[in-house]
């Protein structure tokens, strides 16, 4: 297995996804933060990113973080190292290749109410800016 990346985990993916131990998350489908298709599945390498993919998916399922097994390559994720995060401190991931789902966090600490308004804020202003674009 190539990586494009040293690094070797845990990893996590945040979503509202109900799922099971091993089962694939998949590029290809709907993301869970844009209404359309990616051809890249989202990861990271931290707890506290995770708990943003959760929070911040849409729909209305139960917020859930899945521990995670990269199948094949994958690269630091260009929306956040490339825009926001120089040097990847957010250990943000991206691959072409289905992530297996290995374990479910059970615990995990939210943001506090006002941080997550805060956020969804920022996010709605930069989508309402054009500058929400995921590069995909």
């Amino acid at each position: 297995m190539t990586y494009a990346t040293s690094a070797t985990g845990p990893f996590y993916h945040g979503t509202r996804a109900d799922l099971a131990v091993g089962d694939l998350l998949a590029p290809g489908f709907t993301s869970n933060y844009a209404d359309r298709k990616l051809s890249w599945i989202y990861f990271s390498g931290t707890l506290d990113a995770a708990t943003w993919g959760c929070e911040l998916a849409k729909g209305e399922g139960r917020e859930r973080i899945y521990i995670v097994e990269p199948t094949g390559a994958f690269e630091d994720d260009p929306n956040l190292t490339d825009k926001r995060f120089p040097g990847n401190p957010t250990e943000s991931y991206r691959s072409r290749e289905p992530l297996r789902i290995v374990g479910e966090v059970e615990k995990w600490e939210p943001h506090p109410p006002e941080r997550l308004a805060e956020m969804k804020a920022a996010l709605a202003r930069m989508e309402a800016e054009g500058g929400a674009e995921i590069i995909d």
